[in-house]
């Protein structure tokens, strides 16, 4: 039985450490998060370094594997915590690559955090695998505190997903696991549009099945 540790700032991980449970049942799942300093789209990297280091190292000490279920986070931190942290880690980061594969309008949208946007690893995923697609990045800077807060903006919602479709976009994808949460919002305005959405759940699963497979 392995121990799989999960970690996001708020409840956003909890829709992945949930589909790590279903998918690995016999393994012990712990998700831990940092809601107290919500939020982390709008930090620094250095600030969030000396925030993301003493709990990843905590939970280090019970857990073969981590998952970092927070855009923000790898994107801006994975080369630097994985010096500090020798258990496997795990990041998320925005699915430009299949967007820009299942793409027909040569069109997409991200929706994520203005830190994962301002990352040199979002620009690398953008230059290695969208330098000939358009990529749309609409504001969803006050998401995330929106579902913290469980008061959501259906309207807003409505409005900057219907503005990214009619750009053009046939590819919408889930940039922070905080918006997993309102998918299914995102996803009936999207279907009037033909537009389909993405989020990394399953490839996480997919990824952590390899990287078990070789503590085995």
């Amino acid at each position: 039985m392995y121990r799989i540790g999960v970690f996001d700032s708020g409840v956003g991980g909890k829709s992945v450490a949930r589909a790590i449970r279903r998918a690995f049942p016999e393994d012990t799942v712990k998700f831990v998060s940092d809601t107290k300093n919500l939020p982390y789209g709008t930090k620094s990297p250095d600030v969030l370094f000396e925030l993301v280091l003493p709990i990843l190292q905590k939970l280090a000490q019970d857990s073969d594997v981590i998952v970092i279920a927070c855009n923000t986070v790898s994107t801006t931190l994975i080369s630097r915590l994985r010096k500090k942290i020798s258990t496997p880690l795990i990041a998320l980061e925005p699915m430009v690559k299949p967007a820009a594969g299942l793409t027909k309008s040569g069109v997409i949208a991200v929706c994520a955090t203005p830190t994962t946007l301002a990352s040199a690893r979002y620009s690398w995923l953008k230059d290695a695998y969208a330098s000939n697609i358009r990529v749309i990045e609409p504001d969803c800077s006050d998401w995330a505190s929106m579902i913290e807060a469980s008061s959501l903006e259906q309207q807003q919602i409505y409005k900057s997903i219907t503005k990214v479709c009619k750009q053009g976009a046939d590819v919408i994808v889930l940039g922070c696991t905080h918006y997993h949460w309102i998918e299914k919002e995102i996803n009936e305005v999207a279907k009037e549009f033909n537009a389909v959405v993405i989020q990394p759940e399953q490839p996480v699963v997919a990824q952590l099945k390899r990287v078990l497979g070789r503590l085995a």
